[in-house]
């Protein structure tokens, strides 16, 4: 398509409803304290101030953490994990503690709903969902707390019997992001409460609320002190010792590939246990034969959920030359009824970037992109306002050299290249460091499993994309990460396995003659 055919559509300046904002201001402190040791902690000097990214006022101030907070913590997960009683409860008392947790998240849906609102610019009626879904992955959680088990050999002969223990790895910290403060957490934490371990966790400075919420809840449900500590402030200065210091036995992070490398780096000195959820430039595969009507709804939603600042966004489009048109013209169309504005508008679809330097970041990868000869068929800039707002972007006549069919923009802009074939679109959604997630659309199940099976990434979804469940693992291959979450080995992956080997009858020394 040339340039002279476009049609960019950027929306109408948003404004605020100030009573809403108001209401939802007047529902939760703005001050907050880290928790260590089973209590608030207010001890840090000094605040972050988190202004919302969507509204532009101060909506939340959280500690400014230091390596002395973050000893404090571990120190109080070492202690809790060696000499208190969370590793040493049944599986059905941990169990307990998780479904309770699960019931407080489902009672205070609507203020932890409002508090990733507020910091990080999500539609308050997609939080709530995340929300809702927080609950399941808790229950999922305590259920898998009362099937881990190890294994038993009796067949190694009459006088060995071997026994294959899981124990809980001891220590986890837990580091998170801002695109999904509360989901995120909770895809790992009680997993590693499930498994009997003791945790440090530090949240994103920019959207640490709802997890000092959530360290209260887990409080109320009978939660020892020192099980689970959250620690907050600025990676450098509090999240490094989480990666260094040795009395921490695992280290799970999600986030971006290039910090992941740093994190990891730290964690080797000590040899500590890693898993890591990183980036991904995932791919959705449109194959001639698909079901356009839905498959034009899908890929947008891909794109566009929670403004493409999530690592599994399908923020390419692989399209076959047949209907490469007609697709790219019915999406632009698409986008353009998508609704972006107020997050706290339970109609709005998309709601503000995280930050102005984030919003600045995705705005110089549009630039390059048609610097390098592509074509924006809508959006393509900011939109007027008093947050941070970008208009849902489609970058058309993309070619596989350039960066922007490449490289991780996180931000609502979707790539459009045509493929010639499914052979074709395989060897494009290969060509990539990343290896998160997929997505392939045809009618015919015999190619989309072809296709999907060569694929070299963590989740393929086949006529659908970003469906999930807790009982389905989730994680990525090469750059994309290591390890998996969720799924029936999610509590698991927090254990050691012990093995105990027993010996029945006399002992023969081999070295001593016979007497």
């Amino acid at each position: 398509m040339n340039k002279e055919s476009q049609t960019v559509n950027i929306p109408a300046a948003i404004t605020t409803d100030m009573p809403r904002l108001q209401g939802a201001l007047a529902r939760f402190p703005r001050d907050r304290a880290m928790w260590i040791d089973g209590r608030e902690d207010a001890s840090a000097s000094e605040m972050v101030e988190r202004y919302s990214p969507a509204h532009g006022v101060l909506v939340t101030r959280t500690p400014r953490g230091q390596a002395a907070d973050a000893e404090r913590a571990i120190g109080a997960a070492r202690q809790a994990f060696d000499h208190g009683p969370w590793p040493k409860m049944s599986a059905g008392e941990r169990a307990g503690v998780l479904l309770r947790v699960a019931d407080a998240i489902d009672r205070e849906r609507d203020l932890l709903a409002h508090l990733d609102c507020l910091e990080s610019g999500k539609p308050i009626a997609q939080a709530r969902g995340e929300v809702e879904a927080t609950a399941d992955i808790w229950r999922y959680a305590a259920a898998l707390a009362r099937t881990l088990h190890g294994d038993s050999y009796a067949s190694l002969g009459s006088e060995r019997l071997g026994v294959v223990l899981r124990e809980p790895v001891g220590v986890v910290a837990i580091i998170t992001p801002w695109n999904f403060p509360l989901l995120i957490v909770s895809q790992k934490l009680p997993f590693a409460l499930a498994a009997g371990c003791t945790c440090v966790v530090k949240p994103s400075e920019m959207t640490s609320a709802s997890t000092l919420h959530l360290a209260r809840l887990l409080s109320e449900a009978g939660l020892p002190k020192g099980a689970c500590n959250v620690i907050t402030g600025f990676g450098p200065e509090a999240g490094a010792p989480l990666a260094t210091d040795p009395r921490v036995d695992m280290l799970t992070f999600t986030g971006s590939t290039q910090i992941g490398r740093a994190v990891m780096a730290a964690a080797s000195a000590s040899l500590k246990k890693v898993a890591m959820e990183l980036g991904g430039k995932n791919p959705q595969i449109v194959l001639a034969d698909a079901d356009m009507e839905a498959a034009v709804d899908a890929c947008a939603f891909g794109a566009y959920f929670n403004a493409g600042e999530c690592c599994n966004a399908g923020s390419r489009i692989l399209v076959e030359g047949a209907i490469a048109e007609e697709f790219t013209a019915r999406l632009a169309k698409k986008v353009q009824q998508i609704r972006i504005g107020d997050p706290l508008d339970p109609e709005i679809n998309i709601g503000a970037i995280i930050s102005a330097g984030h919003l600045g970041k995705i705005e110089a990868s549009i630039a390059a992109a048609t610097k390098a000869g592509a074509a924006i068929r809508t959006g393509g800039a900011r939109v007027a306002g008093d947050g941070l707002f970008m208009a849902p972007t489609i970058v058309d006549g993309v070619t596989a050299d350039m960066a922007v069919a490449t490289e991780e923009i996180f931000g609502p802009v979707v790539s459009v290249q045509t493929i010639a074939s499914p052979e074709d679109a395989i060897a494009c959604a290969n060509a990539s460091s990343y290896g998160l997630s997929a997505a392939v659309w045809s009618r015919n199940i015999d190619v989309a499993l072809h296709v999907s099976r060569q694929i070299r990434a963590g989740t393929v979804w086949i006529n659908t994309f970003m469906d999930g469940t807790p009982e389905l693992p989730f994680g990525g291959y090469r750059q994309s990460g290591i390890g998996r979450e969720l799924g029936r080995n999610a509590v698991a992956d927090f254990t050691e396995e012990k093995t105990l080997h027993m010996h029945q009858g006399p002992r023969t020394a081999w070295w001593l003659p016979r007497v």
